[in-house]
């Protein structure tokens, strides 16, 4: 993306350039979520109610997916390291059809429904920072933020429609719901054979070929990436109970599709420019958004609901990519395991989130106030990034070259200097 042109049309420019594989990707990028998003939100309808859990098992099997799916992108990155991008999201895509398989077959066998689940959650981690890699593989900095955020509204889109379809079918037709799900993912993985291979696996005795998961990684951003979905799922876990009390489930609906078309729409367009943001202004910019929308939600009307959905969405809008471009440009591993170290911090923040959050919203509900949850995790937002912006006084890791898939050296950027800076 040029330096002058950071919004539609600088945006229309960079992805001019995507020939047809990654094309199929970003299509791929909505039709992946948009099947999922047909079944996983309601899981724990279907659990409980068609399959006749108890709460607090279904609290601890989507507890337990849920951190498979987030921390389980290491071993993706790892793995596409390994044996290739392409290959990596194959078998990905194989595994997370035979997970949706086994919920079908759980309509007459219960107890598959867990295992299936989390094959299903498994399938997703190995995918996702391959597909990051492949999409951006070749592609310079300035027009990396172009992409990924691109991808990113793509993903949004499809979590977005995906409950609109399904929400009438799934207690009521789940087995066909199940079917049309299975059969999109086997399009997708058939789609998905025939892309060329972005490289094969790194030749042995390579540069990082038998590196730890951990090595390498770019600490800040990590941390950063962490606390942001520390925080941000405080929103995600315990919004429904909170919003359901004070409005419906319907506009529930309605502000997750707010910050879904926030996501799709500003993302996108805000790429360049917080490509060119100083990460601390950064940091700064995003951690603030989040304190305001979740103290805006203390207030606890449709408006503050709405507001408060509104500013945390943009805070992370900028958190999320800004840390991602970040840990691949100090970190001098393959953009797939970058990709998948910053998955593990997701998923440490979001299990953090759902133990410490949810000890918090409980005694927050026994005090009859639970706008004070959110007033203290607002709290949070403005005490906890201080000591990340102290770890940027440390010497920043100078990138080295990277190796791509077939071993061979590429440039790590265009310019070899982290940009913003």
């Amino acid at each position: 993306m040029a330096e002058h042109a950071p919004g539609g049309s600088g945006l229309r420019a960079a992805l001019s350039t995507l020939d047809g594989p990654p094309r199929f990707l970003l299509l791929s990028s909505f039709l992946i979520p948009l099947g999922s998003f047909m079944i996983l939100p309601f899981m724990s309808v279907f659990l409980h109610e068609r399959l006749g859990m108890g709460l607090g098992t279904v609290g601890i099997v989507l507890a337990v997916a849920s951190l498979v799916q987030f921390s389980g992108g290491i071993v993706g990155g790892a793995l596409a390291d390994r044996i290739g991008l392409r290959r990596t999201m194959l078998w990905a895509l194989i595994i997370r059809t035979a997970g949706f398989i086994g919920l079908l077959l759980a309509l007459r066998w219960p107890p598959l429904a867990v295992a299936a689940l989390v094959l299903t959650c498994c399938g997703a981690a190995l995918y996702l920072p391959a597909n990051k890699a492949y999409l951006v593989h070749g592609v310079d900095d300035e027009r990396r933020p172009a992409f990924l955020s691109a991808g990113n509204a793509a993903l949004n889109a499809g979590m977005a429609v995906g409950p609109l379809i399904a929400g009438p079918f799934v207690l009521s037709s789940p087995g066909w719901l199940f079917v049309a799900v299975t059969a999109l993912f086997v399009l997708v993985t058939v789609g998905h054979a025939r892309l060329p291979p972005a490289g094969g696996a790194r030749k042995s005795g390579g540069q990082g070929a038998a590196q730890s998961l951990l090595a390498g990684v770019a600490v800040l951003p990590f941390a950063a990436n962490a606390l942001a979905f520390y925080l941000y799922f405080h929103f995600q876990h315990y919004l429904a109970v909170y919003a359901v009390e004070r409005a419906s489930s319907t506009f529930y609906s309605l502000v997750l599709l707010l910050c879904f078309t926030l996501v799709i729409v500003v993302q996108p367009l805000a790429s360049g420019l917080i490509r060119r943001m100083p990460y601390a202004t950064a940091l700064t910019v995003g951690f603030t958004g989040l304190a305001a929308g979740l103290a805006v939600l203390a207030i606890g009307t449709r408006t503050a609901l709405l507001a408060g959905g509104a500013l945390i969405t943009l805070g992370d809008i900028v958190l999320f990519l800004k840390n991602d471009l970040e840990a691949l440009h100090r970190s001098p591993r393959s953009d797939a395991v970058v990709f998948g170290q910053q998955r593990l911090a997701a998923g440490l923040g979001a299990c953090a989130s759902g133990v410490l959050g949810g000890q918090l919203y409980s005694l927050t509900e026994q005090a009859g106030n639970t706008g004070w949850f959110w007033l203290m995790a607002a709290a949070q937002c403005l005490v906890l990034p201080p000591v990340l912006l102290a770890l940027r006084k440390r010497p920043a890791q100078h990138p080295h070259p990277h190796h791509d898939d077939e071993g061979a050296l590429r440039p790590h950027g265009t310019n070899g200097r982290v940009p913003g800076r």
